[in-house]
């Protein structure tokens, strides 16, 4: 979370006032429709025609859009060595197998690994825009189109980045968001996906939705209705995602004025090299991403003083190596419900091992993330660059 305060204090208080926060109601009994806005606005803010409000945050996103994508028992979903778990989970969640991709040194999927790792049973594909850092669409596209498989991104740490020009989300099938604690917008908790595809959209929409057969909306869709799962968003979280959005563009401005700020004033300095981007531009500005040649240099330069940095290898949770309960094939609160036990599944690529992604946990160990902030003042953004020009040079 970067910016909250008196917007969406307001916004839930005539929420709270109207006495309507059951996201389902009628204008005309005093039902605000925030989380209805919200999708209309968030629809347009990404570039498509449709978006779902959903309360169980990326991971719910995530799993509507596979499900909206017709993924499940006999199907791969290919995912990045370097992600959340959440990201494989979502596969899991939905019957459906992850293989694991390398990233390269852009700390997104690589293209090149994931032409390699496509089998015969690969349905989707999961770009992850790791750290506001957009992956390399126009390539993933392009082969998933080649291939006839699906792309659903995961946006969920890239609310409002682009990729040549694009928001992220609007260049695969579907865009999963997250709308949790640690994400550009926040309400707490809670996600979003956006489609331009309506059969997605509305699988998704009746899969987030249990009670969706009672729903007056779904009389509109053409797809017969299944039971599903409860992911409805409140009117609070609507409201308060209403005033975030917002508050975007300003976020994102000063996220990215600070990181070129970086870029500039110590690109081709002695022992500085940054992570090369698929799109500066684009790029949300959450990090400054430093490489070096081995592990004790990028831990030498972390640890120095001013600079705060952090390697991504000891996250503890998005590196594939530490999610034991997906190299473990622990899944589903029953055994009949763990996808690694379906027979549809035992065909597939049920193996994992520690070091099979090496060139991941490799970049992992070399590269140092400086996170950023848009409310860092001028006099502080220039003692955190010193701090790294002084680290670099002394190694």
């Amino acid at each position: 979370m970067y910016r909250l305060g008196q917007k969406e204090i307001d916004e839930v208080g005539r929420v709270i006032n109207a006495r309507r926060m059951f996201r389902v109601g009628d204008p005309k009994d005093g039902h605000l429709q925030e989380c209805v806005r919200f999708e209309k606005e968030w629809a347009k803010t990404i570039g498509v025609k449709r978006s779902l409000l959903l309360s169980g945050g990326g991971t719910a996103a995530l799993m509507a859009g596979l499900a909206g994508m017709g993924i499940g028992p006999g199907d791969e979903v290919i995912v990045p060595g370097y992600t959340f778990m959440a990201t494989a989970a979502a596969a899991l969640m939905v019957g459906a197998i992850p293989v694991i991709a390398e990233i390269n040194e852009t700390m997104t999927l690589d293209p090149r690994d994931v032409a390699r790792k496509i089998g015969p049973r690969t349905r989707a594909i999961i770009p992850v825009h790791i750290c506001g850092i957009p992956a390399d669409m126009k390539k993933l596209t392009a082969l998933a189109r080649r291939r006839g498989i699906k792309v659903l991104e995961d946006c969920c740490q890239a609310d409002g980045g682009s990729f040549k020009g694009r928001r992220l989300g609007s260049w695969g099938d579907a865009g999963a968001f997250s709308f949790n604690d640690y994400k550009i917008m926040s309400a707490g908790e809670g996600g979003a996906l956006a489609t331009d595809d309506d059969e997605i959209y509305e699988r998704a929409s009746i899969y987030s939705d249990s009670g969706a057969a009672f729903r007056a909306y779904a009389g509109k869709f053409t797809m017969p209705i299944f039971i599903g799962f409860q992911f409805r968003a409140t009117e609070i979280e609507g409201a308060i995602l209403r005033m975030q959005l917002q508050r975007l563009g300003g976020i994102l401005a000063d996220l990215r004025r600070i990181r070129a700020r970086f870029v500039s004033a110590l690109e081709g300095k002695p022992g500085i090299r940054f992570a090369p981007s698929n799109d500066p531009k684009g790029d949300c500005g959450v990090v400054a991403a430093f490489q070096f040649a081995c592990e004790a240099e990028a831990r030498a330069f972390a640890g120095a003083g001013g600079v705060g940095g952090w390697l991504p290898i000891d996250s503890g949770k998005h590196v594939y190596s530490n999610w034991d309960p997906v190299l473990k094939h622990r899944a589903g609160h029953h055994p009949g419900m763990n996808p690694y036990l379906m027979p549809r599944n035992r065909k597939l690529r049920l193996k994992y091992a520690p070091d099979m992604c090496p060139r991941t946990l490799d970049i992992l160990k070399r590269t140092v993330f400086v996170s950023l902030n848009p409310d860092w003042k001028a006099a502080q953004v220039r003692a955190r660059i010193e701090a790294c020009r002084k680290a670099a040079a002394s190694l």
